[in-house]
């Protein structure tokens, strides 16, 4: 339509079928996500910060990482807790869009980053040997920043071609955050060009670094099975299946998302997708700081020693504690 009245600012609707009764102990439950990913990221970075013993290619990613799910988090659940804790949702015309951005943008930055993180194993694990020179911190920091600029692009044009959108109708998002999804369907014309466009988009970013990762994967499990029985390959086996699962739980899910809409008969309710969103969205960033660097051996014996100092105990050479005496 040539004529019509532009949606100054639209409303996160959340959960539709939530009860009211529910929802200070749903904004309680958003509220312990975003403090629980906040500080157990940010206590990785703090750590990588004051550790130079942890300036090593893999830990450079797990920042990476942690900053990501930090940025996700601050993009994501404020509004979402102001929805529930005060009946808030309302967001600028512009501000949901730039949400929209920032979290498709921070989706595709951690495809990328689990892209990295594959390489790297990758070459840790295949080429062991010369995985010294051809990964070190300089080309690990280069290979870090270039996926945080590219990761703009994707969403950078699906943002674009939505902002140009005519808003004139329901102004309601029935959904947890502003996504190309859940505004697709207030657009006044018909989408399908730019919904396809987006799609594409999605579906690259996430899924060709996806294939190279299961790809690498294969060549890690072949690459361990020639090893020598014992705990070498133990550790290894361990810490693939650890990180296979987040992959899963980052992958699958957003697969089933985007496809439901492509598929006849097959549907999911408001509420289920709602759920599945706040899933795969939020849960990896909680767990992430405990799959990726509490298991970590560098990273506890770090906090170890951390605990021993504050109690004035200090470890010898030949891991026996001895107490610390303070002079006058």
């Amino acid at each position: 339509p040539t004529n019509y009245t532009r949606v100054s600012e639209f409303v996160i609707v959340g959960f539709p079928s939530l009860q009211p009764e529910y929802f200070v102990l749903v904004a309680w439950f958003f509220f312990f996500l975003y403090v629980t990913t906040a500080v157990g990221n940010l206590l990785l970075v703090v750590v990588f910060t004051l550790e130079r013993s942890l300036h090593e290619p893999m830990y450079i990613i797990m920042v990476s990482l942690a900053l990501s799910d930090i940025g996700f988090a601050t993009v994501a659940l404020p509004k979402l807790i102001a929805r529930y804790w005060w009946n808030d949702g309302s967001l600028g015309f512009h501000t949901c869009f730039f949400q929209m951005h920032m979290i498709h943008y921070f989706g595709s930055l951690n495809s990328l980053i689990l892209l990295t993180m594959a390489l790297d194993r990758y070459l840790a694990i295949c080429f062991p040997l010369r995985y010294p020179t051809m990964m070190t911190n300089q080309t690990m920091a280069g290979l870090t920043l270039f996926c945080w600029g590219i990761a703009h692009i994707f969403p950078g044009i699906s943002t674009i071609s939505f902002t140009l959108m005519p808003f004139c109708g329901p102004n309601k998002i029935i959904q947890a955050f502003c996504t190309t999804m859940s505004l697709k369907s207030l657009v006044c014309v018909d989408t399908s060009r730019q919904y396809s466009l987006a799609f594409a988009s999605a579906m690259f970013i996430l899924y060709v670094p996806l294939a190279f990762i299961i790809f690498s994967y294969i060549c890690i499990v072949i690459s361990v099975l020639r090893m020598a029985k014992g705990q070498g390959r133990m550790k290894t086996f361990s810490t693939c299946a650890t990180q296979g699962c987040i992959i899963a739980i980052y992958y699958i899910p957003r697969f089933f998302v985007y496809v439901t809409p492509f598929i006849p008969n097959l549907t999911m309710t408001p509420d289920k997708s709602i759920a599945t969103t706040v899933f795969y969205s939020l849960f990896p960033p909680v767990i992430n700081p405990f799959i990726y660097c509490l298991r970590t051996k560098e990273i506890k014996q770090i906090f170890r020693r951390w605990v021993q100092k504050r109690k004035g105990v200090m470890p010898t050479k030949h891991g026996q504690i001895v107490a610390v005496t303070m002079s006058n």
